[in-house]
């Protein structure tokens, strides 16, 4: 096990085209931090570069307190899992897990041992002596994470692995990640931009946006106090709703005399999460007319899409199945401790509730 440490990290293409803009970044030993973003913000350059699969241009990255940066990927002491499994089509799984260990002359007692102890994790046993092309997805990745996991590497670190699995699969295996990760302890960087993985796998998220880092914290603090509207619209699904108190050309929005008396000095928008807002006006910080657009059953509650007066749209849930109809008119209302208060540059102001 180890920590991993990244000190003003860039990297720049052509020689001025910058793509991670001076990340730093500290990941405690037998941490699970997952760097999460929209495509091309930086998240899977990053951990290349932690890899050693992409040089760094300025910065320094540690492992185990070691500077890593001239090192090859071999001399890292890191386990890598990709989105596409990497497995030798014509090894059995036995074979692919040991080939590694072969490489670096572990004893073959000692190879059998940590081969034993991964497939019995991870539930793979009966399969060792198939091939990969007789697996299914899910099982190939089991594989994968296997050939990880008997390098006992310093830190384990995964790209995207479960993109390339269907729903159902992706639930199961990400609880497996989860339950493996606490029992082995391994310090472990994960990416990907699916924000429920995310949120379900992380002891830490770090939002990447355009190659900095936006926000880091525990998923339940980005949901309930993001730093920034992009980090409040980027995680949550449905994504908060953002409703600014002036229109493009400077007009008050319908909501602004209301909201002017709740909100702090420099508020430009409320942000409201789709649980937050209620039907009624009880114990109401503002209160609004929509027209509802659609009504989404998602299972234990329902979605309504709907317009506000000045044709902005939001999303707000109801428990149940809904009888809410298209085209209705609703007044909806949200309580001051529902409400994000953020500034002119996007940025979180404190709401003393």
């Amino acid at each position: 096990m180890a920590r991993i440490s990244l000190e003003n990290v860039k990297k720049t293409y052509g020689g001025n085209i910058e793509t991670i803009k001076g990340i730093s970044l500290e990941i405690a030993d037998g941490e699970l931090v997952v760097l999460v973003g929209p495509s091309g913000c930086g998240k899977s350059t990053l951990l290349r570069m932690i890899a050693g699969l992409e040089s760094i241009t300025s910065g320094k990255v540690s492992i185990a307190d070691r500077i890593v940066n001239e090192l090859e990927p071999a001399e890292r002491d890191i386990a890598m899992v990709f989105q596409n499994y990497a497995l030798y089509p014509h090894m059995t799984v036995r074979q692919n897990l040991a080939y590694g260990l072969k490489n670096r002359n572990t004893p073959k007692a000692e190879i059998e041992q940590r081969i034993a102890k991964a497939a019995k994790a991870l539930e793979i046993e009966q399969f060792l002596e198939r091939k990969p092309r007789q697996l299914s997805g899910g099982q190939r990745q089991r594989v994968a994470m296997g050939r990880a996991i008997v390098r006992e590497p310093a830190a384990f670190l995964f790209d995207e692995p479960l993109s390339n699995l269907d729903a159902k699969l992706r639930v199961h295996m990400r609880v497996e990640i989860k339950r493996l990760q606490r029992s082995l302890g391994v310090t472990s960087v994960y990416v990907t931009h699916d924000q429920m993985e995310a949120m379900t796998l992380a002891d830490r998220l770090v939002v990447l946006n355009a190659g900095h880092i936006e926000q880091v914290g525990t998923p339940i603090e980005l949901y309930e106090k993001p730093a920034t509207t992009f980090v409040a619209t980027f995680i949550g699904s449905p994504s908060m709703n953002l409703l600014p108190l002036k229109d493009a050309s400077g007009k008050d929005a319908p909501w602004m005399q209301e909201l002017s008396s709740v909100v702090p000095a420099g508020t430009t928008t409320v942000g409201v999460r789709p649980e937050g807002f209620m039907l009624g006006t009880e114990n109401a910080a503002f209160t609004t007319d929509v027209t509802v657009d659609a009504v989404e059953l998602v299972g234990a509650e329902s979605y309504v899409h709907a317009r506000l007066a000045n044709d902005t749209a939001i999303i707000f849930s109801v428990a149940g199945r809904s009888t809410i109809a298209t085209g209705e008119v609703l007044k909806v209302s949200a309580a001051k401790s529902a409400l994000h208060c953020f500034d002119k540059d996007g940025n979180r102001i404190e709401l003393t509730v």
